[in-house]
């Protein structure tokens, strides 16, 4: 799939209202589904092996990350678990979510990466204040 190179995000090109202008194109991001799930709700006592080993009925899981604090050294009750592909993953976060795991009901969701929601919206406006400008000087001519 082209969208997982983006990591999960599907690109929709949007044409200029001026087939004429010289601006660049304009992108607007959509968030698609990841192979990421965050999972929360996690035993103090789990460990990564663990959460991997739970997760692993549903697929391949590439990475299983439990979240620690650092002064403490334990759990923070929050994880990560990476899956080779995104049909797996929603699989597992429409089997697993509300399940018990050592003890504890953990609640699955989608992992969203907020560094490149911010990106997308930064890109966003700086094409939309480029596109502005250049219509000024179109205006003035």
């Amino acid at each position: 799939m082209a969208a997982s190179r983006f990591g999960g995000s599907i690109l929709k090109y949007v044409s200029h209202l001026n087939p004429n202008s010289t601006a660049p194109a304009w992108f607007c991001f959509f968030r698609g589904f990841s192979s990421t799930l965050f999972v929360k709700g996690i035993s103090f006592k789990a460990t990564e092996f663990t959460l991997a080993e739970s997760f692993s009925k549903f697929g391949k899981v590439l990475e299983a990350k439990i979240i620690k604090d650092k002064d403490k050294n334990r759990s923070k009750g929050f994880g990560y678990v990476t899956f080779a592909t995104e049909e797996e993953a929603s699989r597992a976060l429409i089997e697993m979510n509300g399940k018990l795991l050592d003890g504890r009901v953990i609640f699955v969701d989608r992992n969203t990466d907020r560094r490149k929601i911010r990106e997308a919206r930064k890109t966003i406006a700086n094409l939309t204040w480029h596109r502005h400008n250049e219509e000024e000087v179109e205006k003035k001519k």
